[in-house]
């Protein structure tokens, strides 16, 4: 029996004593991140925050398996947020759907939280109308005409089922007393309203597909009015991602058991403490890319070279050739070469102990720095 056929549903419960000190604990933490972040100024706290949702973005769509291109994504949050990042790739529909999506539930976290709104999140997310090869059902709850929706897995013919999902003639019903407990006046505290939403959506399960990734946009719109701000500066969808067996386990494990849903709260809690200490690796990033441009600053460079060494900085994958510089910076190979020359003279870039046709380049360490002992 699953929590959703038990007479009470959905009459959840908890022990509040034992999520008091994890709950003031994700407090601290949420208030110590938020001032470090209201100290940085306006640019570096932009910069933390396309990072935060580009990291945002990518993991949840990998939580599902869809591996989405890093650099539409961010082009496209840039885009959206107003920053200039240098030249921006185009990105597909279903990248400008999933970034909308979250931009939406984060940006307009004050807003009801309607039908209409989830049909377009929807739309959003499968702007085809397919799900891989597969068509679906498009800004509307589903209706099972391909038999009872459930999480399943292993092979056909010896599949184990986590999950089955309330009948679709119950969805009317479920989510309107989903949308109304929602939209009314917070009688707990924000933080902990965020991991019941995301427990109480995910388990109705209203969509085709998209369920999870809703789920987690619709968490990280509540997370937002607990911070009464728009701007994000850690990503719960990617210390899902790192988590994503316990994730999945911890789900099936309530979803089949009883509304007392502690143990499912004291995860979420856990792991929200998890993402905001993670953010700590997103400051580090930004400081350290503000403090590489101080060092610079009044060097001459061109568009070109600017744009490589932000793709640098960002983390790009694998080390500068002469070859990936052209690509990246749509130019030819001499071109790419003849910008590189001065990058090494001044000590911007630094060659690899790889010669010949491995030349490649990287930023300078500590250890290879001009004047360094």
């Amino acid at each position: 029996m699953y929590i959703h056929e038990l007479r009470e549903w959905p009459r959840f419960d908890w022990s509040r004593e034992r999520l008091a000190e994890p709950l003031a604990a994700v407090r601290h933490r949420q208030g110590r991140l938020i001032g470090r972040m209201e100290a940085l100024g306006f640019n570096l706290r932009q910069e933390a925050v396309l990072q935060t949702l580009t990291a945002d973005v990518l993991k949840s769509s990998e939580i599902e398996g869809e591996k989405l291109d890093a650099e539409q994504v961010r082009s496209s949050i840039a885009r959206r947020l107003g920053m200039d990042i240098g030249a921006l790739k185009p990105a597909e529909r279903n990248v400008e759907g999933i970034v909308e999506m979250m931009l939406d539930a984060t940006r307009h976290y004050i807003q009801p939280l309607t039908a209409e709104r989830l049909f377009s999140w929807h739309a959003s997310l499968f702007p085809t109308g397919r799900s891989g090869m597969r068509k679906i059902r498009v800004g509307a709850w589903r209706d099972d005409s391909t038999g009872p929706m459930g999480v399943v897995s292993g092979p056909v013919g010896r599949e184990h089922v986590h999950f089955e999902a309330p009948t679709a003639a119950r969805l009317d019903r479920e989510m309107k007393a989903f949308l109304d407990w929602f939209n009314k006046p917070p009688d707990i505290d924000e933080v902990l309203k965020a991991g019941l939403a995301h427990l109480w959506f995910v388990t109705i399960h209203p969509f085709d597909d998209g369920n999870g990734r809703i789920a987690r946009a619709i968490a990280d719109m509540v997370l937002a009015r607990s911070e009464n701000s728009p701007q994000r500066f850690y990503s719960m969808s990617a210390e899902i991602r790192q988590e994503r067996a316990a994730y999945y386990d911890i789900l099936e494990r309530t979803q089949k058991g009883t509304l007392d849903i502690t143990p499912w709260m004291e995860w979420f809690l856990g792991c929200l403490g998890r993402a905001i200490e993670g953010a700590q690796t997103i400051l580090s990033a930004v400081l350290a890319k503000a403090r590489f441009w101080e060092r610079i600053q009044g060097t001459s460079l061109n568009e070109r070279q600017r744009l490589v060494l932000n793709r640098l900085l960002d983390g790009l994958e694998g080390k500068i050739t002469t070859s990936k510089y052209a690509k990246l910076a749509k130019c030819s190979q001499d071109t790419a070469l003849r910008d590189i020359l001065p990058l090494l003279e001044r000590g911007i870039l630094a060659r690899n102990p790889e010669g010949g046709r491995s030349t490649s380049y990287s930023l300078p360490t500590a250890e290879t720095k001009p004047g360094a002992n």
